[in-house]
């Protein structure tokens, strides 16, 4: 198959031709159709060093089945399907067996940049024509939805669902996003739907029209105190999205006692005072499972949720990463890889 690869550092991707696996008992081939553009894609290719092998980028795709392995039941050829960023795990542990993947003690298999569990093989990923999964990882795509604002979903989506619904975020709650891109935006969706009052934190005065679209209830700016003293001790839940190193005491302080900061990013570092979690919980989330997943895919089918997105061709996708670096972006690119 053909796709688009990183083959050195700083330089842009370029076409590839690649093979993928024969279908095993219980694979799925799907044929890519979008693809979304994520930053960690970007910090893949940015990361590689001179002597690495060519690197297939894309772990957020829908798709449509072309074949499917003997053991297959759920899929036939001609469905259209979503995939998202593992696609294997060993099954095995408690944590597989909760159906918490992204958390298998042997760590998962990466729809890209990982290993095969069976073989050993680098797996490469969807910015191609076609893609090889094992079914337990392939969900079905809801009927009604663009696939290519489904895409996104399968990551910045179950990323942000996930915590959310653990959360037991719902009626009668108070909920704060911090940042709106290509995360908060479908964190605030999710938040609103789910039947909460939702404050969206931004440092940008110019983001509150963008928030009140999304279903916002109120929006902060918070690099200013007054507005920020406000809301101190109101919020139940805070999902913070933003992605940079930056100072988590400001967000603590507007919790209610037994309230909960979970964040999502994972900079170097961040800062947090002691005393700033005095009667409060600080939590670190990471992508969901497959249980979350269909959840979330079921969910955005009843309510018509879906991302934000630009399309572009997948030949464009060196443009993609260039606007995504200085963040032109509203809110998510997905590369458009077959019609």
């Amino acid at each position: 198959m053909s796709g688009y690869a990183a083959y050195a550092p700083h330089e842009d991707l370029r076409p590839i031709e690649f093979a993928r696996r024969d279908l095993r008992p219980d694979d799925v081939a799907v044929r890519v159709t979008h693809v979304g553009v994520c930053h960690s894609d970007l910090h893949a290719v940015e990361a590689r060093t001179v002597g690495d092998p060519p690197l297939v980028p894309g772990h957020e795709f829908t798709g449509e089945v072309t074949a499917v392995g003997p053991e297959v039941s759920r899929f036939r050829v001609g469905d259209a399907v979503a995939v998202g960023n593992i696609v294997d795990s060993c099954g095995e542990c408690d944590n597989c067996l909760a159906h918490r993947e992204p958390y298998c003690r042997q760590f998962p298999a990466l729809t890209y940049g990982g290993r095969d569990l069976r073989d050993g093989t680098p797996t490469q990923g969807a910015y191609s024509t076609e893609y090889v999964v094992r079914d337990a990882f392939v969900y079905a795509l809801p009927a009604g939805l663009d696939p290519a604002a489904v895409a996104p979903l399968m990551c910045a989506g179950v990323t942000t669902w996930s915590p959310l619904t653990r959360a037991g975020v719902g009626p009668g709650q108070q909920v704060g996003v911090v940042g709106l891109g290509g995360l908060g935006h479908l964190a605030v969706r999710f938040a609103v739907a789910l039947g909460a009052r939702v404050t969206v934190f931004t440092t940008s005065p110019a983001k509150a029209d963008d928030a009140r679209a999304l279903g916002a209830h109120d929006v902060v700016v918070s690099t200013d105190p007054e507005a920020m003293a406000a809301v101190a001790g109101r919020l139940d839940f805070v999902l913070d999205t933003a992605s940079g190193a930056h100072d988590l005491d400001p967000y603590l302080g507007t919790l209610r006692l037994d309230g909960t900061l979970c964040v999502l990013g994972l900079p170097e570092s961040y800062t947090v005072s002691p005393m700033s979690l005095l009667g409060r919980s600080l939590a670190v989330s990471g992508s969901g499972g497959t249980a979350d997943a269909q959840a979330m895919l079921d969910f955005c089918g009843e309510h018509g949720l879906t991302a934000d997105v630009e399309v572009l061709p997948l030949e464009d996708v060196n443009t993609a990463f260039e606007r995504l670096g200085r963040n032109d972006v509203r809110y998510r690119f997905v590369l458009a890889v077959a019609p």
